[in-house]
């Protein structure tokens, strides 16, 4: 998988690209990820979009290629630079309830097709706590 999948690299940075998703959590799992690119081809940041966002914040992250798997890291402890305009102000995942949801935080993500993609959420180093699936909306291809 590459931050192709995410994002084509003809996009325009910081133009937003959907991706819909549902999570193995008994609640609330119906959320975006949208993802965008910081002006590079090699950089990728986004956000987490859900009913809950008002109280979690946005749960900032960058998505990185796995240099030894074919795979993407999405980190929560890194946070992009800038954002689209519109979106909520930065901020980072170590604070308020964002903490509890975003802190400490890292998915993992591996292409099942064109525009899907499957996914693990591990905090800490723990096992996965949650698992999740994310398909790309067309005005993104």
């Amino acid at each position: 998988m590459t931050l192709d999948a995410l994002v084509p690299a003809h996009a325009t940075p910081l133009r937003p690209v959907r991706h819909v998703g549902r999570n193995s959590l008994p609640l609330f799992s119906a959320f975006e990820k949208r993802f965008y690119r910081l002006g590079t081809k090699a950089a990728v940041g986004g956000a987490n979009f859900q009913t809950t966002s008002f109280a979690t914040g946005p749960g900032y992250f960058t998505a990185s290629p796995n240099a030894e798997r074919t795979e993407i890291v999405i980190d929560y402890n890194q946070i992009p630079e800038l954002a689209p305009e519109g979106w909520p102000a930065l901020s980072d995942n170590n604070h308020g309830l964002g903490r509890l949801v975003y802190g400490g935080m890292i998915d993992t993500l591996r292409k099942v097709s064109e525009h899907v993609s499957i996914g693990a959420a591990q905090k800490q180093g723990d096992p996965p706590s949650a698992y999740f699936v994310l398909c790309r909306t067309p005005e993104a291809a």
